[in-house]
């Protein structure tokens, strides 16, 4: 999501780089689907060997949700692990993310019934509104009107579970709460294809507990800022630990790694962790000056609405444009990729002006009412005096 959560470029003290990995990440997955519309038959690699790396868009998710973790364990890391209050925290995330979410329910709810629905699924019904409207939908079952949000819900049920992190960081420090969670996940995963009622946690996607805990860990830089050796060290340690699962990801194929996403995503956690921990603390130089540039900054600040409402885009050009045009393959997916990636990005930024960046600036509804009236008396014309 792949997220909503608060960018550091919003607190004191940004961290560069961070919004331009949460922009890249959202334009991979855009990307992703232009792939699985273009060459049908995924999780089998049916297209050409240099677009195969585009079947991954799953593992920008893991990226958002290791992301996610780190930019809502910032500022409790800066003040002793400590939340400042459940009411609060809840107030502040559902403020962030709901708005432009159920914005971009209505719109994918509105495209899926009057154009076209989501691919492999049927017009959504009053149960799809019920359980996506809740941030349910993982548990329950409905046609998606929207291919992205799956990760929302489990997004926003891993914030339930932050508190409790952080309680444990105090008592036992980070590095023990990133064991508990994992040791409790892996137990999931070995027993789950034996124990019934273990295996139905499987749809709550446990693995991604392990990287939202990673980046509360990686937060912890913030807290005792690592230095000289150890902070060069960073991203050849984040470089080591991806390394491995690149290579292995790349020889087995996209068919086993889609039916192993539970072990490969926990995998890369430490890679995941340690990458935003070397990007943090401004390591490597070259990377984070090209994640901090303006374009790709921009991208970062409404990457959460270009996440939401690209997928009914994509969809809709490709019905609609290039299907009517061209047959499935190389010259249909260039085609898909130069309309939906520009229309996307345009339409996004135009949706995050009115659903997202409005709730992101003002941190309640008696500021943005307050906002809202003073735009509006900015547009009103001034009457002119009698005489002139």
């Amino acid at each position: 999501m792949t997220s909503g959560e608060t960018a550091p470029s919003e607190q004191p003290g940004r961290l560069s780089g961070l919004d331009g990995i949460r922009g890249l990440a959202a334009l991979f997955v855009v990307l992703h689907h232009c792939r699985l519309l273009s060459f049908p038959g995924f999780p089998a690699d049916t297209g050409p060997a240099w677009a195969s790396w585009l079947l991954y868009g799953h593992f920008a998710v893991v990226v958002f949700i290791t992301l996610s973790g780190f930019s809502l364990a910032v500022s409790p890391a800066r003040s002793g692990w400590r939340l400042g209050g459940l009411g609060r925290f809840a107030r502040r995330r559902a403020w962030r993310i709901l708005p432009p979410y159920w914005a971009a329910l209505v719109f994918s709810l509105a495209v899926a019934w009057a154009l076209v629905p989501q691919p492999g699924q049927g017009a959504p019904t009053a149960k799809s509104v019920v359980f996506h409207g809740l941030l349910v939908q993982d548990l329950f079952g409905s046609p998606s009107p929207n291919g992205a949000f799956w990760s929302i819900a489990i997004e926003a049920q891993l914030y339930f579970a932050l508190p409790l992190l952080l309680l444990v960081v105090r008592r036992l420090g980070a590095v023990a709460m990133v064991a508990a969670v994992t040791v409790v996940v892996v137990a999931v995963g070995l027993l789950a294809g034996g124990v019934p009622a273990v295996g139905m946690l499987m749809r709550l996607t446990p693995q991604f507990a392990v990287l939202f805990a990673a980046g509360v860990l990686a937060a912890g830089v913030l807290r005792a800022p690592v230095r000289g050796p150890v902070r060069a060290a960073l991203p050849w340690a984040a470089l080591g630990a991806v390394v491995p699962v690149v290579a292995l990801v790349a020889v087995q194929g996209p068919v086993w790694t889609v039916a192993h996403f539970f072990w490969v995503d926990l995998a890369l956690a430490p890679a995941a962790g340690l990458l935003l921990a070397a990007v943090a603390g401004g390591r490597p130089r070259p990377l984070v000056r090209l994640l901090d540039s303006r374009p790709i900054r921009s991208l970062g600040s409404f990457s959460y609405s270009l996440y939401l409402v690209h997928a009914p885009v994509v969809v809709v050009l490709h019905h609609f444009v290039v299907a009517p045009r061209f047959e499935p393959g190389v010259t249909g997916f260039l085609v898909l990729l130069a309309l939906a990636v520009p229309v996307s990005v345009v339409f996004a930024r135009g949706f995050a002006a009115l659903f997202e960046l409005p709730f992101q600036r003002h941190r309640g509804t008696a500021a943005l009412r307050a906002a809202v009236r003073e735009r509006l008396s900015r547009a009103r014309p001034v009457p002119e005096a009698p005489g002139e």
